[in-house]
């Protein structure tokens, strides 16, 4: 492809994803199960007066689930396109490799030792996170370690993180308020209270992330030529792992397990501009923005009056992609 027709492929891709972001997150405001409409809701946005049952709706219910959505979707999304790079693996992701759910379990057991604390549960997450792709790391260094191998190994961590967190919930079922919508995902009964943490971990995440954007084109060149431009290679593949951590720990800390984002969105992005990290990370991250915040629509308003956790609805997008991946790169391999 041209440098020209490559700039209008980006320009064309970016103004479609922005405006679907756009679109998709009205559209999630004013619908619901409630009678709140979009009368209502231009009203709130131009300063107007409503009741006080849709204002209520409005900001307390529908607001903070739209922001989470967009959180977690950026989040995930971009994580899950560090991870595929820093790797070198496309059947990565955060859930598939198991940080997802090394996460989840730091969650549980903050929770367990310090009810209550919303502030440390950003913290928690990361921590398990980042143990989880130290882990995924080391592996992935090992001599004659294959990509499957590597994604095999996170399977694993995620069912030993899993049972981990069955057991806590087992000893203790009221450690955190909605476990069972956490294992799978979801955005129900979300406060911006509950946000205000990982909201700011989150965006630091996605700036320092653009801002390494660079960086990260140059590893996916391969060790010998991003050596050759002065990178020091193992450093930055371990620092960029650990800030695709920190995104998915953060996102996990509130949306619980959901699966499948940081899989299927790079992919789509880079099937449309190619693998330019300093391209496909904005638009991984705000096209995961828009898939999340799609898909806990579809998960609340399908089945009215009711709810499925968007998780769920996730995985059964994501287990067939996942196992279209598997069979794409086991042909690439035998070819």
């Amino acid at each position: 492809m041209s440098p020209a027709r490559q700039r209008r492929t980006v320009v064309l891709a970016g103004t479609a994803v922005a405006a679907g972001l756009v679109a998709v997150t009205v559209v999630a405001f004013f619908v619901g199960s409630s009678t709140v409409g979009v009368g209502e809701f231009w009203t709130l946005v131009i300063g107007g007066e409503i009741t006080d049952s849709a204002r209520s709706i409005l900001i307390n219910v529908r607001a903070p689930r739209v922001v989470a959505a967009l959180l977690a979707g950026a989040a995930l999304a971009t994580a899950g396109a560090i991870i595929q790079s820093v790797l070198d693996n496309p059947l990565a992701s955060p859930n598939i490799i198991g940080i997802n759910s090394g996460a989840g379990l730091a969650v549980l057991l903050m929770s367990a030792a310090f009810p209550g604390a919303l502030a440390l549960q950003p913290v928690a997450a990361f921590a398990g996170a980042l143990v989880t792709a130290l882990i995924i790391f080391a592996l992935s260094l090992g001599a004659g370690t294959s990509r499957l191998t590597v994604v095999l190994a996170g399977i694993a961590l995620s069912t030993i993180f899993g049972a981990g967190m069955n057991a806590v919930l087992i000893v203790n079922p009221d450690v955190y308020v909605g476990a069972s919508t956490f294992l799978v995902g979801g955005l129900a009964g979300m406060t911006l209270a509950k946000l205000t943490w990982p909201a700011a971990y989150i965006l630091i995440g996605l700036v320092v992330a653009l801002f390494l954007a660079g960086r990260l084109t140059i590893l996916t060149l391969g060790d010998t030529t991003a050596h050759s431009l002065g990178l020091a290679v193992g450093r930055w593949r371990l620092g960029l792992l650990g800030l695709a951590a920190l995104l998915a720990g953060a996102a996990v800390s509130f949306a619980g397990l959901l699966g499948f984002v940081g899989l299927i969105v790079p992919h789509m992005v880079k099937f449309i501009v190619g693998h330019d990290a300093r391209v496909v990370l904005p638009l991984s991250a705000a096209l995961g923005a828009a898939f999340v915040v799609g898909c806990d629509l579809v998960a609340r308003v399908a089945f009215a009056p009711y709810e499925l956790p968007v998780g769920i609805l996730m995985a059964f997008l994501g287990g067939p992609f996942f196992i279209y991946l598997i069979i794409r790169n086991r042909r690439v391999g035998d070819g």
